[in-house]
């Protein structure tokens, strides 16, 4: 039996649009409401937003500049 890794049965599509779309939304909020933090700790350290984009868009997040990138244009955005 193969070991399991990060890129195992990795594909697109294992969280819906819709439930990506408000759990970042809820980060957004969060992040612009509470300056960078949420109930679960801060928000530049955090690994929601890079697990939303594997179960939903079926991308890895692994670079610490593309995270931060990815993190930077989201929070940016204020809603």
């Amino acid at each position: 039996m193969e070991e399991s890794n990060c890129k195992t049965g990795l594909k697109s599509g294992a969280v819906s649009k819709e439930v990506f779309e408000r759990e970042i939304f809820m980060c957004k909020k969060l992040n612009n409401k509470k300056g960078g933090r949420c109930n679960w700790g801060e928000c530049k350290s955090c690994g929601v937003i890079p697990l939303l984009y594997k179960l939903h868009k079926g991308e890895l997040l692994e670079k610490k500049e593309e995270i931060e990138r990815v993190k930077g244009d989201l929070f940016s955005d204020k809603d």
